[in-house]
């Protein structure tokens, strides 16, 4: 474990609650995330994942809960502190969502676009495409357009986006899906060496048991809209818990 319990987290969830009309999908969720720690929330499919990262981006706005980002509350913040806290956190979506009218180049000039002055950064929108791109191994594919991009290269394209303001915290929602296992494991060690380069703070959304056991230092199963059980990928393969054992295949 990277971070001591003594330190706040830099990412805080406490009872997070969200309903789709009778259907309770985040039933009072909970989640700290410490600075330089890679977490993994896991969970079926429909069990709530992707609807509580979607929270804690605004995306979808929750019921009722807390959401704490480096100690701030979200839902307290003007449009302008939300905006550069916003800037801090880079987040890869699931199935990529690069815009397929846009060239690599201009996918990931977007977000520069929008916040570079407000950052006050002083490097040419070239120099930190191409530097976002080199550390996703993709330099060549610069001008090309997503339609000319593999799944794999997609996915990458995608994490240079989220890499480009030198976020300290990203959020990855299902990075493996849809991918094959060789692409899978090149994209897992891809996160790996991000998190040692920059020293992010990763959390993590996915099924995929590899992924958990490769990349995290905790893992928080999701069931049932609750945080059912939280442990490294160790202690949760050694549980006699039915539910986690089912899960994990142990």
């Amino acid at each position: 474990m990277k971070s001591s319990r003594n330190i706040s987290p830099v990412l805080e969830l406490k009872e997070l609650r969200k309903s789709f009309g009778e259907n309770q999908v985040l039933r009072g969720f909970n989640l700290r995330m410490y600075e330089g720690e890679t977490l993994v929330v896991m969970g079926k499919s429909g069990s709530g994942k992707s609807v509580m990262i979607k929270c804690l981006v605004g995306l979808i706005q929750a019921d009722s809960g807390v959401i704490r980002i480096k100690g701030n509350d979200i839902t307290k913040l003007g449009q302008t502190e939300l905006d550069i806290l916003r800037t801090e956190i880079g987040f890869l979506f699931q199935g990529s969502a690069l815009y397929d009218s846009m060239t690599v180049r201009e996918n990931l000039e977007f977000p520069l676009r929008r916040h570079k002055k407000k950052l006050n950064i002083s490097e040419t929108n070239e120099a930190l495409v191409r530097e976002a791109l080199v550390n996703v191994g993709l330099e060549s594919a610069m001008d090309l357009m997503p339609a000319e991009l593999s799944g794999g290269m997609k996915r990458r394209v995608a994490l240079a986006r989220a890499l480009i303001l030198k976020p300290k915290i990203i959020l990855y929602d299902e990075p493996t899906t849809g991918l094959d296992p060789i692409t899978s494991k090149e994209i897992i060690n891809l996160m790996r060496s991000i998190q040692q380069k920059y020293k992010t703070s990763s959390l993590i959304i996915t099924h995929d048991v590899d992924c958990a056991r490769v990349i995290s230092d905790r893992i928080i199963l999701l069931v049932d809209g609750v945080n059912y059980k939280e442990g490294t990928y160790n202690e949760l393969i050694a549980s006699n818990d039915p539910k986690v054992k089912a899960f994990f295949k142990t």
